[in-house]
């Protein structure tokens, strides 16, 4: 795939996740949530140029630096997420200001690790940034289906106690 191609993927896939997230949607602990992330690492892995070749070593410590920063943005968007339990069990979610705010230092970040690159003269294809957007989602998701089992089972706990008390609707708040 192209650069082009590649970087049309990245911005389709940015604005869908981005555009979602401030919508309250409903949690499935059960459904496919990692597989967006790895349709996107696969088509990064698939391009030749995701290292330079006459910058080797300098390549591989940006791309793991690039990985690093998707994993601290995919955790920390998870972690600003609101999280809760209806009184029918439906888990639900919804992004936050803090999330848009781990998003833009995550914006930065890559844009200062981009500058670094191009400093040194090393060439980074838009594959890399693509693996960082892949494990960004990965650990997002990863986190919210976690989230959502422990609130869901926390309701179910308190549902099962019998005291004749109405479940009230748990909210996490960051």
């Amino acid at each position: 795939m192209s650069g082009l191609v590649n970087a049309l993927v990245i911005v389709a896939a940015v604005v869908w996740v981005v555009v979602r997230q401030f919508r309250a949607r409903q949690v499935d602990a059960d459904r496919r949530w990692w597989l967006l992330p790895v349709i996107l690492a696969v088509v990064a892995l698939r391009e030749p140029d995701m290292l330079d070749v006459h910058h080797r070593t300098t390549s591989v410590l940006l791309l793991g630096v690039e990985l690093l920063i998707g994993l601290a943005v995919g955790a920390g968007w998870a972690w600003t997420t609101r999280i809760w339990a209806e009184p029918d069990g439906a888990v639900w979610s919804k992004g936050t200001k803090a999330g848009v705010a781990v998003w833009i230092v995550g914006i930065g970040l890559r844009a200062g690790l981009l500058g670094l690159g191009l400093a040194l003269g090393v060439h980074q294809g838009s594959s890399a940034l693509m693996l960082g957007l892949a494990a960004t989602l990965l650990v997002r998701s990863g986190i919210l289906v976690l989230r959502a089992r422990t609130v869901a089972s926390a309701d179910a706990r308190s549902a099962m106690c019998g005291d004749g008390t109405p479940l009230s609707l748990r909210k996490e708040r960051v």
